[in-house]
């Protein structure tokens, strides 16, 4: 009852502000707010990633297929790869794990009750390379629960997880652990997912915004000590953090975020490592793109109202940056939405001056230093990241449409997510279906 009392009480919040502000000042305050805050934030981020570049990232060494970590000790490493209809992808998946230029490791395939051919083609691969033991569940049982059965099973201290579809670079899982040699406190290193299909606009699109958007937010994440999350797809984490947290919940829709916030709520460090590079397959379709937005949207409701008690804990006030970014997002969603809500009302009826809205768009001054400022943060992303990617600069060109698609898509998978979970508390198994994988393209 009283998370649900808490719930009710963020969800007044997020309403109330902006509503509040309208009525006790006046709609420019709420403009203000609804234009300025994303320039504030694009700010942040810009000064976050060059900072992360400057102190730390232009010193590390990097020459692809020259250069490859040395692990001191030369552990064992696991990597996990849970698997769900992995017919199509699964065995390039496991062939580029195994493929790594460090070679003292073993390679954990999951097959979580597949209903295609991918049980016997891992059979296969298994009778091939001595290196990969196979994991066989009867039904499906959720990617949480194959992950657990992986990292459970792990002989490795360090244990590396990636997607069913994702191609690990071969030092990939070297940058990743690495960071964890000789730093006892660091629970779990994510790498640079990179963006294989690329045959539509929407698919174009996500290259620019995981360089520009999502890579420089990881990097100044960093700055100041949290992540939201790591990424799902391509991660290393410690084996004894995992233990202390009790591995991945069962019941959250994005294991991913989940995983995060346990870890660094016990005090876990979380690093970011963008060397280690991992190629991985998209949503192509509009479709396919809203259902997975609508998941990360709702996966990052779930864990704010799980952690929402963090926010009167001192020993936690790190986290407090990361749930104030949230709520500024979230208020920021049903702000853009109240604004376009008042200027539809005040286009048919007569309200009150404090309450009308004139237009949904920025004028023209503020709306040229919103395009500069984001022309600004993709030349940025483009700097940092070019060595990671050959000819990344032509996402600039692509880049341009993505307030059109996905700032639209977001802002409306926050208006349906948010309320859905701060009313009714999920606690039931989450489990998987075959996402939308775009087309390959991308050699």
């Amino acid at each position: 009852m009283t998370a649900r009392l808490t719930a009710l009480l963020i969800l007044c919040i997020v309403l109330g502000i902006p509503i509040g502000l309208t009525i006790l000042t006046t709609s420019s305050l709420l403009l203000s707010f609804v234009f300025f805050y994303p320039l504030f934030m694009s700010g942040i981020w810009m000064a976050g990633g060059l900072y992360f570049w400057l102190v730390w990232e232009r010193r590390w060494p990097w020459a692809p297929g020259k250069i490859t970590p040395v692990l001191p000790g030369n552990p064992l490493i696991s990597i996990v790869i849970p698997c769900y209809n992995e017919a199509e992808n699964g065995a390039e998946a496991i062939l580029a794990a195994l493929a790594q230029r460090y070679t003292h490791i073993e390679v954990i395939a999951v097959n979580d009750g597949s209903t295609d051919d991918t049980a016997s083609m891992f059979d296969e691969l298994a009778a091939q390379h001595p290196a990969l033991r196979i994991i066989h569940l009867a039904r499906n049982q959720g990617k949480a629960m194959a992950l657990r059965m992986g990292a459970m099973a792990a002989r490795g201290q360090y244990i590396v997880c990636i997607d069913g579809d994702a191609m690990l670079e071969p030092d990939a899982v070297a940058y990743l652990v690495a960071p964890m040699l000789g730093r006892p406190r660091v629970g779990a290193v994510t790498g640079n997912p990179r963006i294989r299909t690329r045959s539509t606009l929407v698919g174009r699109i996500q290259v620019g915004e995981f360089s520009s958007i999502i890579g420089l937010i990881k990097r100044t994440q960093r700055v100041y000590g949290q992540l939201f999350s790591v990424s799902g797809v391509v991660t290393a984490f410690r084996g004894r953090a995992l233990e202390d947290v009790g591995y991945w919940s069962l019941d959250m829709i994005t294991e991913d975020i989940d995983i995060t916030w346990k870890l660094q709520r016990n005090h876990w460090q979380v690093f970011f490592e963008p060397r280690a590079l991992c190629w991985i397959l998209m949503p192509e379709t509009l479709r396919g793109l809203w259902k997975q937005r609508l998941r990360w949207a709702q996966g990052g409701a779930e864990v704010f109202l799980k952690n929402i008690g963090l926010f009167g804990s001192w020993e936690h006030r790190r986290m407090w940056p990361l749930m104030l970014e949230f709520m500024l997002s979230t208020i920021w969603a049903f702000a853009m939405a109240l604004t376009v809500l008042l200027w539809l009302t005040g286009l048919l009826f007569d309200v009150e001056p404090a309450l009308r809205v004139s237009r949904v768009w920025p004028p023209s001054f503020t709306g040229m230093v919103l395009a500069a400022t984001c022309l600004l943060q993709f030349a940025i992303s483009v700097f940092i990241e070019r060595r990671y990617e050959r000819d990344i600069s032509r996402a600039l060109y692509w880049i341009v449409w993505y307030p059109f698609v996905y700032w639209l898509i977001n802002l409306c998978t926050t208006l349906v997510s948010f309320p859905k979970v701060m009313l009714r508390i999920r606690r039931r198994r989450a489990r998987w279906t075959s996402p939308d994988r775009g087309i390959k393209e991308l050699s």
